[in-house]
């Protein structure tokens, strides 16, 4: 049975898309856009899922939300295709990242992007703010400084779920200047077919 994707406009769903498409599962899209005022997810959200947040599929009745989640989902219907590799180091690896995009990088994200909202203040708060972001854009860096995608030598559904952060940070927070390894990150994934059909499916999406 196809896969139902409820995708929110220039959301953190795409990752769901692109992993979809990497990895040959059937899936069809309800676009969902944001309210151009608050910019948040429409309330019809909350009929599949009561958080009302996206993403969320819907397979054969069952119900996944949390972007980390649906990912690790999707790799196991595809019987571990793009998912944690052989090697024990690059196994561990790949789990941090996959819950480290959202556990740890993300949050950091969200506070610069309010703070920038806020006039005055906000600015002075941000400027205190960076450094601590910073400290996360070079730990990515470094990381990918030591070998070609987050897990290790062979691209895994890590490398979709660190793809929105370091695109939002890119966007956000300007953070390339002296990271040529996020840069040539971004510039591998971009490039890919299978996003680049993700992003025909999904429509409009600021961050690519």
């Amino acid at each position: 049975m196809t896969i139902i994707v409820h995708h929110l406009e220039n959301s953190r769903s795409q990752r769901v898309l692109w992993l979809l498409e990497e990895l040959g599962l059937p899936y069809e899209v309800k676009r969902y856009e944001r309210n151009k005022a608050t910019m948040l997810a429409p309330p019809e959200l909350k009929k599949v899922h009561p958080l009302g947040k996206s993403p969320v599929i819907e397979d054969n009745g069952t119900v996944v939300a949390e972007t980390g989640a649906i990912l690790q989902y999707l790799v196991d219907k595809a019987e571990g295709k793009l998912g944690a590799p052989a090697n024990r180091e690059d196994a561990l690896r790949y789990r941090h990242f996959l819950h480290y995009a959202e556990g740890s990088l993300m949050p950091p994200l969200l506070v610069m992007l309010v703070l920038a909202r806020v006039p005055i203040f906000g600015k002075m708060g941000l400027k205190k703010f960076r450094p601590m972001a910073e400290v996360h854009f070079d730990y990515v860096e470094a990381e990918l400084a030591q070998r070609p995608w987050f897990a290790g030598d062979s691209f895994t559904a890590a490398d979709v779920m660190m793809s929105f952060p370091m695109e939002a940070a890119v966007k956000r927070a300007g953070i390339l200047d002296g990271r040529p390894h996020i840069a040539a990150f971004l510039e591998k994934i971009h490039a890919r077919p299978a996003y680049q059909r993700a992003l025909k499916a999904g429509g409009p999406y600021a961050y690519a």
